[in-house]
């Protein structure tokens, strides 16, 4: 833990051009809210406190937090939430967070709806020396609405002037502000119990704490980011989906540089980690979800989804398939579009084919269900053949019941196997039946009615209407 080091993260706005009820910070990138992004790379940084100033909304980006179990501790350290009532700006938000901060060292301020700000870049930002001021600054090709850098003749940084409030030579300059700054906390205190609100926005800027720490003589030290991308925020839909795109282009990029092979890099979401061994191949528009896991040799195929889920070496999942919270051991086959449900465990070459779910089950190694069936709160043993159109009556419309089919049995097609029962090992279901009692090991079991034919029987005639005439 930096012990002088404070981090505050300003998530106040109301985000009017997002068009939504929900708070702009909590709109999701890569499948956690934009803030998430943010406290993320502040918590690598180990700070003495972490603070987030929350407004619009009243308490609601809290408690959100605290309902996903955001906000639980980090090692020793937890998140302050500081309330900014008005938004008056970022200077009146940063205001709030005074009785809170350590005195002594840095204040970090960052901002919440600014997601793919790297360690490293933060990292290069706090190497300033005592009692100077670090400022993150981006040249832009368009720096259209942007707070300008404005410097003297020997290129020291005097002032940020905001876009509205810029002339039209100051207007020109292409270095920008990305509100990003590591300042000294005792002046910083000092520094905001003096700001104005004369200007454009009739706000308290933060900005301005810059031209007050020149008028003190302090140096104002400026780095960039690694990649520009890092610097842009969310304003709208828009943009959320261009920082999807480029957060998935590097994940992609990274996948590839260690070997997994991408149909096409531009079609992969990746929402949160994708852990694979070598000779991967991913087809086209697949999502990975949570922590997922591929083994050596896997190959998933196109647009399938995967969470939670650890696939063993060697295993196909073919096209169409979604997996959740389960396991798949290795040479396995999978789909297409068969669906694995939560608590769904799968031994070595198993074969799941398509239009199969199962739930709650586990497959001992080389046994096969191959079409349109359900399986749920059932334990398969090995080499076990489950026909086509079986069903597990698992539910009784309050209490779940368990199905054990044990090594070698033999399932025949649309067959219902009515929990609690057990179908010995090596046992054969005929075809149709509908088992309510234990089968016995080895033998044939059958339920089916005697056939019957109906001499003379017809099928009914359609009645014709009189205005059908």
């Amino acid at each position: 833990m930096q012990a002088e080091l404070n981090i505050v993260i300003l998530a106040a706005g109301k985000g009017t051009r997002m068009y939504s009820d929900l708070p702009k910070v909590l709109h999701p990138l890569a499948g956690k809210p934009l803030l998430l992004h943010v406290i993320d790379a502040a918590r690598k940084l180990d700070p003495a406190r972490l603070l987030v100033v929350y407004g619009h909304g009243g308490d609601a980006l809290p408690k959100a937090f605290a309902q996903n179990g955001s906000v639980s501790p980090h090692g020793n350290q937890q998140i302050i939430w500081v309330e900014q009532a008005q938004q008056l700006g970022t200077g009146h938000a940063l205001q709030q967070t005074l009785p809170e901060l350590d005195e002594n060292g840095l204040t970090l301020v960052l901002f919440g709806d600014v997601p793919l700000i790297s360690e490293e870049t933060l990292r290069a930002l706090l190497k300033i020396k005592p009692g100077e001021v670090g400022l993150l600054t981006v040249e832009l090709p368009d720096p259209a609405g942007y707070g300008r850098i404005v410097r003297d003749a020997q290129g020291r940084v005097t002032a940020i002037v905001e876009h509205k409030d810029a002339s039209e030579a100051e207007r020109a300059i292409s270095e920008v502000n990305t509100g990003i700054m590591a300042l000294p906390t005792r002046e910083l205190k000092q520094w905001l119990a003096t700001l104005r609100n004369d200007n454009a926005q009739g706000e308290y800027y933060l900005t301005d704490v810059i031209a007050l720490a020149v008028k003190e003589g302090k140096t104002v030290s400026t780095c960039q980011p690694r990649r520009r991308s890092e610097v842009l925020g969310v304003n709208g839909a828009a943009q959320l989906a261009q920082l999807e795109r480029l957060y998935q282009h590097e994940i992609a990029a990274g996948l590839m540089g260690r070997g997994v092979r991408l149909a096409d890099p531009a079609r992969i979401d990746v929402r949160g980690a994708l852990i694979c061994g070598r000779d991967v191949a991913i087809d086209v528009n697949c999502i990975f979800e949570g922590r997922v896991d591929l083994g050596d040799n896997v190959t998933v195929g196109a647009n399938c989804v995967l969470r939670d889920v650890s696939v063993a070496a060697g295993t196909r999942i073919a096209p169409f398939s979604l997996l959740e919270q389960s396991q798949v051991g290795a040479d396995g086959r999978i789909g297409p579009f068969a669906r694995l449900r939560p608590g769904t465990v799968l031994a070595a070459e198993v074969h799941i084919g398509n239009f199969v779910e199962l739930k709650n089950s586990q497959v001992e190694r080389g046994s096969k269900i191959n079409h349109l069936s359900y399986v749920g709160d059932t334990t398969v043993g090995k080499n076990v053949n489950i026909g086509a159109g079986t069903i597990t009556c698992n539910y009784d419309g309050v209490n779940k019941f368990r199905t054990v089919i044990e090594d070698d049995a033999f399932i025949g097609s649309d067959t219902q196997l009515v929990a609690p029962v057990t179908i010995g090992k090596g046992a054969t279901i005929g075809a149709g039946a509908t088992i309510t009692r234990d089968a016995p090991a080895d033998q044939l079991t059958l339920s089916r009615a005697k056939q019957v034919s109906v001499p003379g029987w017809k099928r009914p005639q359609k009645k014709v209407m009189r205005n059908e005439q």
